[in-house]
């Protein structure tokens, strides 16, 4: 974890309002325009209120780091929920397995530059997103 790194514990669905600040601070810091700050702040949000609603709690993770040869802000959400036995399932529009539209996943991976999920049943999920830093920032 490198010093610059923001962690926002989720426990409970007020923690969801905090990530999604601390990431429209980091975005605006990195010079995103407000369009883009807006679909980083609703991607943390959907993986944010995945933690609380499946995993009960966990954590968003903002760096700035490289990813796939640019500067980018990644958003990791991390939990040791139950975990996502079928992940392609998992990123087709309208699947869930709670109550919710099957949107979070995907539309977050919509809203982002890139997106890899890790996880296994029982094991709890890591999914990290990133958006890449605009040039001249």
């Amino acid at each position: 974890m490198a010093a610059d790194d923001v962690v926002i514990a989720v426990t409970v669905s007020n923690d969801i309002v905090t990530a999604r600040q601390a990431g429209l601070e980091l975005a605006a810091k990195l010079g995103f325009s407000l369009s883009d700050r807006t679909m980083i702040a609703t991607a943390i949000s959907e993986v944010a209120r995945n933690i609380t609603s499946y995993a009960g709690t966990g954590e968003i993770r903002l760096a700035v780091q490289d990813r796939d040869g640019r500067r980018s802000m990644v958003v990791q959400a991390k939990d040791n929920g139950p975990g996502i036995p079928d992940i392609p399932r998992a990123m087709e529009d309208g699947f869930s397995t709670g109550r919710g539209l099957g949107l979070g996943l995907p539309g977050s991976r919509r809203l982002m530059d890139g997106m890899v999920i890790n996880s296994q049943p029982g094991q709890g999920t890591l999914v990290e997103m990133w958006k890449w830093v605009p040039a001249g920032a």
